[in-house]
């Protein structure tokens, strides 16, 4: 059975993509002093355009990008379609003084359709997003003591039981890496819309958007089936250590040579 099948999934699967873009990517300075960090260049091709590629291998059509600092580089290089795939907009002008809560409630009124949510700063194995082209899901990894940033807890169905901040503390569970790929279902961001329209009007335009996953686990109103991401690489690029070591993982193909 081919599960890269664009039909294997009939009409649950997902084609929407949205991209959060609009950070300054300060860790990666100076590579990032005059373009944003998903157009750094991880082994000669840049973060955007892997995501791109693999959004086209899986049959994705829409592509919608919050961006912020240096918009114009993204919008140049990647233009308004690729291939099958169609590419939009939206600026976030407060990105110097936002958070992801901020970039992701942006993206409320031009997005009525399940999608997948992905940050601008990972790479990853096309084969990876297979099982995340179903609603309601979230890619996790096994918690390892080189990862650090939010973790959850999973229970015997792999359903996501709880959220947990990022701590050196000592635990007993298995925690997992969340890996910031999210789907969802319709219904489902319709809630987390009400949710976003919350904290912004309070003024928490600085959160994280775990910050709302993770009460609406809690209460029952949003809930994640885990997808494992052990099995193949990823990584996750904030700094120039994170970039040596993901290029470790995704080395320059070498073009064969005509004989």
């Amino acid at each position: 059975m081919n599960i890269n099948s664009e039909n294997y999934y009939g009409d649950n699967r997902i084609s929407t993509a949205l991209l959060l873009a609009a950070g300054t990517g300060s860790r990666l300075y100076p590579l990032t002093k005059s373009s944003p960090k998903c157009l750094t260049l991880v082994s000669e091709k840049s973060i955007i355009e892997r995501l791109v590629t693999n959004l086209k291998k899986q049959g994705f059509t829409r592509l919608v990008i919050v961006t912020g600092y240096q918009k114009e580089c993204i919008m140049d290089f990647l233009g308004s379609k690729s291939g099958n795939l169609t590419i939009e907009y939206i600026n976030s002008p407060l990105y110097q003084t936002t958070n992801n809560i901020y970039s992701l409630w942006m993206a409320r009124n031009i997005i009525n359709e399940p999608f997948v949510l992905f940050e601008s700063d990972l790479v990853l194995n096309t084969s990876l997003l297979n099982e995340m082209v179903l609603p309601d899901k979230m890619a996790v990894a096994k918690m390892q003591p080189w990862l650090n940033g939010t973790t959850v807890s999973l229970n015997k169905q792999n359903q996501v039981t709880k959220f947990h901040k990022g701590t050196t503390d000592t635990y007993t569970d298995i925690r997992y890496k969340s890996v910031n790929i999210y789907s969802f279902s319709l219904a489902s961001w319709q809630a987390i819309i009400i949710r976003l329209n919350q904290y912004i009007a309070e003024g928490g335009v600085n959160c994280y958007y775990e910050t709302v996953f993770s009460e609406m686990i809690d209460d029952k109103t949003l809930s994640f089936e885990s997808v494992s991401f052990d099995d193949k690489p990823w990584y996750e690029i904030d700094t120039i250590y994170d970039l040596a070591e993901a290029e470790k993982l995704f080395p320059i193909k070498l073009k064969k040579r005509a004989v």
